[in-house]
């Protein structure tokens, strides 16, 4: 219901720009450049066990375009910013970073962010590229949120509140919106890893 809703408001109220609030486009051609621009390696502090990739650094267009997901429900630009996830990934594909026909893992969540939010934007995101998605991981509902705590107080956060419901066949990335510290990454990784998963990489939207 939240997801119409959402939707209905995008076309009643004037349109701006997910990524620079310019009036006029879902997303203005400036930046749609800026989102396509190639992945890059990122070496968070904590390392998540697996190489990283970030499709660009914390800075609009990316800022603005998660913000706009995040904080102000943008239903419709998650499809946009699924077809640059998918992009994405071909190019690393390409170059041989990650191996072809991964299923992507999106990062866990807290379901009462992904309910406030119309569906968690991640695994939205993850679906609209048309890649094999397999949501098998959650946070407890009691996590705090990690906004605000530095690299050690994420990981004791995260500490024992991932959730895993299977373990998907195949080779795995794991897909974040932002990576900051890596913790989020490394304690996704190291329970779908500790259960026998095949994971190749994870890859974000940007790198803060």
């Amino acid at each position: 219901m939240g997801d119409v809703l959402a939707q209905m408001g995008e076309l009643i109220l004037p349109q701006a720009c997910a990524g620079c609030r310019r009036p006029g486009h879902l997303l203005c051609p400036a930046c749609r450049l800026g989102l396509a621009a190639p992945p890059q390696r990122v070496f968070p502090k904590t390392a998540p066990h697996v190489p990283v990739f970030a499709l660009g650094p914390y800075a609009d267009p990316h800022r603005g375009v998660i913000l706009a997901m995040k904080e102000r429900n943008h239903v419709a630009v998650r499809r946009h910013v699924g077809a640059v996830l998918n992009a994405a990934l071909s190019y690393l594909e390409a170059r041989g970073d990650i191996p072809c026909g991964t299923v992507l893992v999106p990062a866990p969540t807290r379901a009462r962010s992904a309910r406030a939010r119309g569906g968690d934007p991640v695994e939205q995101v993850c679906r609209a590229s048309g890649r094999r998605v397999a949501p098998v991981l959650a946070l407890d509902p009691h996590t705090a949120d990690q906004a605000g705590l530095d690299e050690a107080g994420r990981r004791l956060n995260l500490a024992g509140r991932v959730r895993i419901n299977g373990v998907p066949a195949g080779r795995i990335v794991v897909v974040d919106d932002v990576v900051t510290t890596g913790a989020t990454l490394q304690a996704s990784t190291a329970l779908l890893i500790s259960r026998g998963a095949d994971v190749a990489a994870c890859v974000t939207l940007c790198a803060a």
